[in-house]
């Protein structure tokens, strides 16, 4: 797949990988590398090259998801008139400064109200003024019929009658990315509980049957230390030891046997302790810093989105009061014209002007707080999902080597007992008796009778 071209969906700071690519939606990549885990590398246009999320960018041999349109593209070419300045928002939208007047708007000054861009502020002419210039303050957006979004919680989302379904950031797979955008009612309906924190909630709850699981193997270390202890013990028991013979032998070697399994079983919970319950406390900590980490991470992030929304409402009311204020002075001097009331439209008209520049500012830092916010939740949806998969796999694996060291502890007592088997296969009561008489015999002559 290297050497494709693919282009970016969102923009990316590049602040999340110590060599990011930052780019912003729109943009054409040649892809360098593509290997697994999440990351690619791709080179720009202008040669800067770096690492990106792959779900951040759509291959253009694919069917490509919708980008959003970076506005006054067509116009680009176009001569403005005189006076006028085009610059690029935060988010890739073009918009237009008048540097005699400081008037600005969203779409090309001196086109037509249809070809303005859906959805952001423009510049119109005030009604009641038909002299006014391209330099007069701007009007409030029109809204169209039917919203295309929506806010909830402060989060803008698409709305659902009037844009089409949004594509997964990764389709091919039930990804924390894609479901966990939105807000939840909590069980008893009072409040609401944001989809991140869900996700937390899993992952919280995963820490802590990881910690139930350690408490566990640290259960199963106790009965073996115990168990090793009373076979210790009771392999130094002095009872039979006057045993002799074959029988004898065999009897203190399985007594010897319960020293080599007591030895076998400290072995045991030992290792169970250093490769199996020790290992799972410290990525237990160590997934409870990350936890932290994320969680006030994207907490600040919303806290900071729900504050730019805020200022762009209290900015949105500014900009309809000076928009009322200006109509109002607009009428008295049609009614009347004086100077004093000219120089109170010109006051209002800049107050206006001033309203919808600040109602811009708000608006764009509002969506660089919401891009930003996206931005973290999926880069940091998919470490959740790398950090899962690590953790199960890490417990996985030292289960495995619960019940391997287990295996090796019942073949080794097996080994033990091996040598008892055998030994007490050759016992042989005849065998014994034999060498017990020829030990402690006192004679072969039997006794007669007495004669007189």
């Amino acid at each position: 797949m290297s050497g494709s071209r693919c282009q970016t969906l969102y923009p990316f700071s590049g602040e999340r990988h110590r060599q990011g690519l930052r780019f912003a939606a729109g943009e054409r990549l040649t892809l360098l590398q593509v290997p697994d885990g999440g990351w690619w590398e791709g080179q720009k246009e202008d040669g800067l090259r770096g690492w990106f999320p792959a779900s951040y960018v759509q291959l253009l041999e694919q069917k490509p998801r919708k980008v959003p349109p970076q506005s006054g593209e067509d116009s680009l070419n176009c001569p403005l008139p005189p006076g006028w300045q085009s610059y690029t928002s935060p988010q890739g939208h073009r918009y237009y400064v008048n540097t005699y007047t400081n008037a600005n708007g969203y779409h090309t000054p001196g086109t037509p109200m249809h070809q303005m861009e859906s959805g952001h502020m423009s510049l119109r002419k005030t009604s009641g003024d038909p002299q006014q210039s391209p330099g007069s303050p701007r009007a409030p957006r029109r809204r169209p019929a039917r919203e295309s979004s929506q806010t909830i919680n402060c989060v803008t989302f698409p709305h659902r009658d009037t844009m089409p379904e949004q594509q997964l950031l990764k389709p091919a797979e039930w990804s924390y990315c894609d479901y966990f955008w939105a807000d939840k009612k909590d069980p008893q309906g009072n409040n609401t509980v944001s989809g991140f924190e869900i996700l937390l909630q899993k992952q919280i709850k995963g820490k802590q049957m990881q910690k139930e699981m350690a408490e566990f193997v640290r259960e199963r270390i106790k009965i073996e230390e115990e168990y090793a202890k009373n076979l210790s013990k009771l392999s130094q028991n002095s009872l039979a030891a006057q045993e002799e013979g074959t029988l004898g032998e065999a009897w203190a070697q399985l007594k010897k046997s319960l020293a080599d399994e007591a030895e076998v079983h400290l072995k045991f919970s030992s290792k169970l302790q250093s490769e199996v319950e020790k290992p799972l406390l410290n990525f237990r900590e160590n997934f409870k810093k990350d936890m932290k980490k994320y969680d006030h991470h994207i907490a600040d992030l919303r806290k900071q989105l729900a504050s730019r929304y805020t200022a762009v409402e209290k900015a949105r009311k500014a900009l309809t009061e000076r928009q009322k204020d200006l109509e109002m002075k607009t009428q008295q001097l049609e009614i009347k014209l004086s100077n004093k009331t000219e120089e109170e439209i010109k006051k209002a008209r800049r107050k206006s002007t001033q309203a919808g520049d600040d109602l811009m500012r708000c608006v764009d830092l509002y969506n660089q707080a919401q891009s930003k916010w996206f931005e973290e939740m999926v880069t940091t949806t998919l470490e959740l999902e790398r950090l899962e998969v690590e953790r199960v796999e890490m417990i996985r694996q030292h289960l495995c080597q619960y019940t391997q060291l287990r295996h090796e502890t019942d073949m080794f007592n097996q080994s033990t007992i091996e040598p008892v088997d055998q030994l007490l296969r050759r016992v042989e009561p005849a065998k014994d008796r034999e060498l017990w008489v020829q030990e402690h015999k006192t004679g072969d002559i039997r006794p007669v009778d007495m004669e007189i």
